[in-house]
């Protein structure tokens, strides 16, 4: 099992999850994030005053999937959450030891 997290422009959710769903996946989680990467925040003017905003709102989505998918998935969040522009986001894929579904007591891959 590996589970994938991404971190996307907030406007990319709707699309991304609709691309997932697509290809089979049931289940992910949404977090509200701030960070700044290569991007380096931007300048905003706000009542004449220019300030400097240095994290700006990206959306975290989690998914654990089974190793077969996985591929699959990076394939489709890629697709589904690229502008071409800077700031499009990243993908990190770490491996899971084990899932267990608390209401069954399912383990593995069928806890999914």
């Amino acid at each position: 099992m590996r589970k994938i997290e991404a971190i996307i422009k907030p406007f990319k959710l709707d699309e991304v999850k609709e691309a997932l769903n697509e290809v089979g996946i049931q289940g992910l989680t949404v977090t509200e994030a701030k960070g700044f990467g290569r991007q380096k925040g931007h300048t905003e003017l706000y009542r004449g005053a220019e300030y400097v905003v240095d994290f700006i709102p990206k959306i975290k989505i989690e998914i654990v999937v089974s190793d077969d998918m996985v591929a699959k998935v990076i394939e489709t969040i890629s697709e589904a959450a690229r502008t071409g522009r800077i700031g499009d986001g990243k993908i990190f894929v770490s491996t899971i030891e084990e899932a267990i579904r608390i209401r069954t007591g399912e383990s593995g891959e069928e806890a999914l």
